[in-house]
């Protein structure tokens, strides 16, 4: 597809963009939403009574992930090749047919793949509207604008909680139709505006296309500004710097596995695929897609207050989310994930004893309950803050240009595999394990500060180029103790590499 001949530059062509990650996060947060009011919808399970197994909502629920997962695998092998308009215009029509198939079902199956082709499509996109994003903004506005992104997902996980309990005296199959069908609008919202952005130009610089490269670069820069100009050729140069660098380490597959290349793009890989791993065992898609099921299963609750506080806590989710987009670049990314960690930890214990409490005295069971409902509510506001939308910042800025899709694409597929894993077994875990369920993500969330503490440096800050300079200087798989690696100014050193890469080229 090619873009429009009309012309948009510099702070509008970035708010179009951003605009692009922002609704396309948009839909992604809708999807996450709107199934759990439809799995609690009586006109649903009279339609669809297999779910009532719980191992049939799981699969139900989780298919969606598994397409994620698929799409994400599929950004990960042809991504570079489409480039990443094309990928994103790919991933959207994927989303509207298997969004009409879900509204339109009569069968589980057809609602099963239906869920399966929005899913991969969901998984192309979320992949690469990132990547995109953050190969368009400059640094220091990087992390706030993909930041924008995650909370736009967010906002659209709360509108689908909100529909859900507006139609909750509606006992029809409009109420479990229509939010299905709502989200085909954000199709209509996002095609068009592929027509007026162009590539990224990191990406037309990796496939040769300088002389397009070179004219992105100018028209981000702003209007009027030639392609001549001082600050647009030291960009182009850094970044073409960068990208012969990184092809003379060029080194085989199994060395870039064993660690044996000088930019470390697998370890940096792993890193990328272990901040979506840490933000799905927080427990968000376990509360996500089964709060009202459990509010109303194990705390007692009826349908209509469970639905409810189920909207209020993604409220709260909301605006914590968006709150992160005011500190995400002043404390940095390593800040943001340690104090997460430690936070949603002791949310999910709290709540875990209190309901084992309800359940050793029946008489403290309403108080007990409205314990672990107030801590799953908090627990949305310190995910809010920090695992909502660090792991999506990340995993766009820590890879190599070379392999930034592919890095991408690992870290959503890692996502999308372990959120199909948490959906999958929930609603089996709170039946079985009943209090004990909510322990378990509060012990591994203990665990993340550690890991984050000693593996993972700071990206904040650093340009898209600073990346590999940081991972050849600092060899070692421990960050701690390293200003370099984790203070969250740009370090001098970074600064003087840029200078040395511009003169290079």
């Amino acid at each position: 597809m090619k873009p429009s001949k009309s012309r948009t530059y510099g702070g509008r062509l970035i708010a179009m963009i951003t605009l692009v990650d922002a609704l396309s996060s948009c839909w992604f947060g809708y999807c996450q939403g709107v199934f759990a009011g439809v799995l609690v919808s009586d006109n649903f399970k009279a339609m669809f009574p297999q779910v009532l197994d719980a191992n049939i909502s799981g699969i139900a629920s989780s298919c969606f992930f598994l397409g994620a997962f698929v799409g994400s695998i599929t950004a990960f092998i042809a991504g570079d090749k489409l480039g990443r308009r094309k990928t994103i215009a790919w991933g959207l029509l994927f989303n509207l047919i298997g969004a009409t198939l879900q509204f339109l079902s009569w069968h589980l199956p057809q609602m099963i793949i239906g869920r399966l082709v929005n899913g991969f499509g969901i998984g192309l996109t979320s992949t690469m509207t990132p990547v995109f994003l953050s190969e368009s903004a400059k640094s220091h506005l990087r992390g706030k604008l993909v930041g924008i992104g995650a909370s736009c997902n967010v906002t659209m996980f709360a509108l689908a909680n909100w529909i859900s309990y507006a139609l909750y005296s509606n006992g029809g199959p409009f109420q479990w139709r229509f939010p299905l069908s709502f989200q085909v609008i954000f199709f209509f919202m996002i095609a068009p505006l592929l027509f007026f952005v162009p590539e990224s130009p990191r990406w037309l610089l990796l496939m040769g296309k300088e002389g397009d490269a070179l004219e992105v670069l100018a028209r981000l820069a702003g209007k009027g500004v030639p392609e001549d100009d001082m600050t647009v050729t030291a960009e182009f140069r850094s970044i073409k710097g960068a990208i012969e660098l990184e092809r003379e380490d060029r080194t085989p597959l199994m060395d870039v596995i064993c660690f044996r290349d000088k930019t470390h793009n697998f370890r940096r890989l792993i890193l990328s695929c272990g901040t979506q791993f840490m933000q799905q065992f927080s427990g968000i898609n376990a509360l996500g897609f089964y709060l009202p099921t459990l509010l109303t299963e194990n705390v007692g609750f009826d349908q209509e207050r469970s639905r409810l506080i189920a909207a209020v806590s993604s409220t709260v989710y909301l605006v914590s989310a968006f709150g992160s987009l005011i500190v995400i670049d002043r404390f940095g990314r390593r800040k943001m994930m340690l104090y997460g960690a430690i936070m949603m930890g002791f949310c999910h214990i709290i709540a875990s004893l209190s309901l084992r409490e309800s359940e050793v005295d029946v008489s403290k069971r309403k108080l007990m309950g409205n314990v672990a409902t107030a801590m799953f509510i908090v627990y949305h506001v310190f995910f809010g803050t920090s695992f909502a939308s660090v792991p999506w910042v990340y995993s766009a800025e820590v890879n190599s240009l070379g392999w930034r899709t592919r890095g991408a694409a690992a870290a959503t597929a890692t996502n999308w595999l372990f959120g199909f894993v948490v959906t999958q077994f929930t609603k089996a875990g709170i039946d079985r394990l009943n209090w004990a369920f909510y322990l378990i993500f509060g012990v591994i969330c203990f665990s993340f500060f550690p890991i984050v503490f000693c593996f993972y440096p700071e990206t904040s800050n650093r340009t898209l180029e600073d990346m590999d300079h940081m991972f050849i200087q600092n060899p070692s798989i421990f960050v701690f103790g390293s200003a370099e690696m984790t203070q969250r100014r740009r370090p001098a050193s970074f600064m003087d590499a840029e200078i040395a890469r511009i003169a290079m080229v």
